[in-house]
């Protein structure tokens, strides 16, 4: 008897849909909560001293690294959870850090890094990509390049999936070091709405739930366009330029 060969059809237009959609919903009502609680978004960070901006480029940097080897090593100890669970550990976390103010806040700074990437490679995994391989390791870190979720883009600033680096022996390291100033910026923002008179635990746990749920929409549309470029076998460049045409009505 023949083989039978199962072949799938990709439904492109309708999945392309679906990673806009993906997108859009990074932000929305949650964003806007913050906002409240924390101020706008462009003020938030001229309320941190001005030693702890100056040193959180390199913070980041620091927390990225540490992020690097530490979520890899829970996904052997812990099975990836579903969405809703990595938001509320992720908002949990945020609620304890902010309880101290600023202190407490850089404390849990790295951890909140760490589960951040956590939560970026279980949506990796989710697509059929293996977290544990180098270049999925680097186009998770690369998840972090997007606006951030304080940032009113609105679908506006998709060349994060264009841009074009090489996978090489000091790669990562260059990964990090050019993704780490974007989310310093984003972190920042964080730090700032926790050291919110009285409102701190409040504002911590609202930053984390924003944050993770924000990487992991982002994360959908990296790796779903990943995965519709191998499937449907059209270059992933092209899916990019066909998604930001969706996009493009939200802009005027």
């Amino acid at each position: 008897m023949d083989d039978i060969v199962t072949v799938t059809v990709v439904d492109t237009e309708a999945e392309l849909d679906r990673l806009a959609a993906h997108y859009r919903a990074a932000g929305g009502p949650a964003v806007q909560m913050l906002n409240m609680l924390g101020g706008k978004a462009e003020g938030l960070l001229d309320k941190l001293p001005r030693d702890v901006r100056d040193g959180l480029g390199a913070a980041t940097e620091r927390a990225l690294h540490l992020a690097m080897e530490t979520a890899q090593g829970t996904r052997r100890a812990v099975p990836d959870q579903k969405p809703w669970v990595n938001t509320a550990v992720a908002t949990a976390m945020g609620a304890a850090g902010g309880m101290g103010g600023l202190p407490s806040s850089l404390i849990e700074l790295p951890a909140t890094t760490t589960m951040l990437l956590r939560a970026i490679q279980g949506v990796a995994a989710e697509h059929g990509f293996d977290p544990a391989a180098d270049n999925v390791k680097f186009d998770c870190v690369r998840v972090f390049s997007a606006a951030g979720p304080l940032k009113d883009d609105d679908g506006a600033d998709l060349g994060f999936l264009s841009v074009r680096l090489t996978l090489s022996g000091g790669a990562m390291q260059k990964l990090i070091a050019t993704v780490a100033p974007k989310l310093a910026a984003v972190l920042g923002q964080k730090l700032a709405a926790q050291t919110v008179p009285v409102l701190g635990a409040v504002a911590g746990a609202g930053t984390n739930y924003v944050y993770t749920r924000y990487y992991q929409q982002i994360a959908h549309v990296h790796f779903g366009l990943r995965r519709l470029a191998i499937d449907a076998d059209i270059p992933h460049d092209d899916l990019v330029a066909r998604l930001s045409a969706r996009m493009a009505p939200s802009l005027s």
